[in-house]
């Protein structure tokens, strides 16, 4: 396709540009989404370890009494441990305070920079956690992890939807969470082996989180900056030339004209923590900080976090529990591709609604089943049939999630922001999703505790709210440039009276219908 002109699919008033898809910049972007790598092995790496017995009774061996005291008592209270979940929490509280750093130096130093800080981080926080003899040095190789995740979220989603053209950026940005779901899966697959090892498989399952990290680091050498990178810190010449090769196309002029022109409104802005809040960046602001906030809380990283110490809660054995984590990683790197053939085909805001209400009725129908058979008190157990249907509804809830909540909660946010607040914007998406990541992963054990089977009508609930919220406040984003994404709120029924008439690019207007 590279050499031809292309004409925006719907969604906008966007204008087109020439070029098309190259070689070169599937290349590129695919290679940097291995970013996603580092927080999918993390994601899924962290639940199989703590429920591996070993594991427990080195490091955390009242987990160990109360499992044996849950055979007796209630079977909701098995995992309950403060300190056991501060093990998966804390990475995610280091990812948010190192999302802010982050922010810095992507607009400095640019993208490859932070990718390149991300790798590394992650790679000395693997070391720590493989060679770990104490509960410190495993909480230390955390920190260095979060830190690690939060600069590798907060550059990757930006790096890729600046090199992809508008067609495909959807197409090609969820890499990133493809890349995501390929760690969930590998990770879950090396539990599962580890798990048989005599002794110190849980060394090795914490150990080969430095695979990816080595990847990113390597990644960041051989990445290309993006344009809009380049411009940032003055390299003109050098980002017309760069914009070339990814476009496939000599004339570029038009699209680089409003990459300048984005540039220089960028420059003028001296803080852009401080302009963020300007009323005519509100719906950024306001989705920047929303998107992630219900990403977090539709309870995917309940099961993304805790798929074998759930299965184990609800009378899985050992083996069992480990290999429906690895059915749901299968299921969930699978579905991704659904995401990755529609989203700019059909948009954001179709498989937003879809998958939401999806998820909505497997919450409700995975609650009923466990309040069923567990009742109030915790005490019962799973027939074979009662385990599959509900391994089975897990499924179908993580497949909505995958092809809609997943890809699209990166997605949105890296789209939806002018250069000018692109950092901040990015930071505080990072930023918000790690806060509630780490309340999840800090609380749940407690919460399934005291909530009981009530906990997944609680996220149920939670579901209903936010496909409401996007059902009447977010405008289909498809196909638009990112530097022309003022015209799109300009246009929508609700955000329109925050845009100032010269924050839209370009003199042309298109009545297209946003909402």
């Amino acid at each position: 396709m590279a050499g031809g002109a292309f004409v925006l699919e719907g969604g906008g008033g966007g204008r087109s540009y020439e070029g098309g898809v190259t070689a070169f910049v599937i290349i590129t972007c695919i290679v940097a989404a291995m970013g996603g790598l580092l927080f999918g092995y993390d994601l899924g790496i962290s639940g199989g370890v703590t429920s591996m017995e070993e594991f427990l009774t080195k490091f955390f061996p009242q987990v160990e009494s109360q499992m044996q005291k849950a055979k007796h008592d209630t079977a909701y209270c098995k995992f309950d441990n403060q300190m056991l979940q501060l093990f998966t929490s804390s990475l995610y509280l280091a990812a948010l305070v190192a999302s802010f750093m982050a922010s810095v130096i992507t607009r400095k130093h640019g993208r490859k920079v932070s990718m390149f800080i991300g790798g590394l981080a992650f790679l000395i926080g693997a070391l720590f956690n493989a060679f770990a003899v104490n509960v410190a040095m495993l909480i230390i190789g955390r920190l260095l992890l979060g830190v690690g995740v939060g600069f590798a979220n907060q550059s990757t989603p930006v790096y890729l939807s600046e090199m992809a053209p508008a067609k495909i950026r959807g197409a090609l940005n969820i890499g990133f969470q493809m890349a995501i779901t390929i760690g969930i899966l590998v990770a879950n697959l090396i539990n599962y082996g580890t798990s048989k090892m005599a002794q110190h498989g849980w060394r090795v399952s914490l150990g080969l989180a430095a695979v990816p990290a080595v990847v990113m680091v390597i990644g960041s050498f051989i990445l290309p900056d993006t344009p809009n990178s380049m411009l940032e810190r003055g390299k003109n010449e050098e980002a017309k030339q760069m914009l070339k090769k990814i476009r496939g196309a000599d004339n570029v002029d038009h699209e680089f004209q409003d990459l300048i022109d984005a540039v220089e409104a960028a420059k003028k802005v001296e803080y852009p923590w401080k302009n963020i809040m300007e009323s005519r960046y509100r719906p950024a602001l306001i989705f920047c900080s929303a998107i992630p906030f219900f990403q977090q809380i539709t309870g995917i990283n309940v099961i993304m976090f805790y798929a074998p110490v759930l299965f184990k809660t609800l009378g899985f054995g050992d083996d069992a529990a480990l290999m429906s984590a690895v059915i749901t990683g299968v299921v969930n790197m699978l579905s991704t591709f659904v995401s990755i053939y529609a989203v700019d085909r059909y948009g954001r805001r179709l498989l937003f609604l879809e998958g939401g209400i999806q998820m909505f009725i497997c919450q409700l129908l995975v609650g009923s089943f466990i309040g069923a058979r567990f009742g109030t008190t915790g005490t019962g157990t799973l027939t074979p049939a009662t385990a599959d249907w509900i391994l089975a509804f897990i499924c179908v809830y993580v497949a909505g999630f995958a092809w809609s909540w997943g890809p699209l909660g990166w997605l949105v946010p890296s789209e939806i922001c002018p250069l000018e607040i692109r950092p901040a914007g990015q930071a505080i998406n990072v930023s918000v999703n790690m806060f509630f990541t780490f309340l999840i992963g800090q609380f749940f054990l407690t919460m399934l505790c005291h909530m009981k089977f009530g906990l997944f009508y609680f996220f149920a609930s939670m579901v209903a709210i936010m496909t409401v919220f996007i059902y009447f406040l977010l405008p289909e984003t498809k196909g638009v440039p990112i530097e022309e994404m003022g015209r799109v709120w300009k246009q929508h029924w609700f955000w329109k009276k925050y845009i100032p008439d010269d924050a839209i690019i370009g003199g042309h207007d298109d009545d297209n219908n946003t909402n």
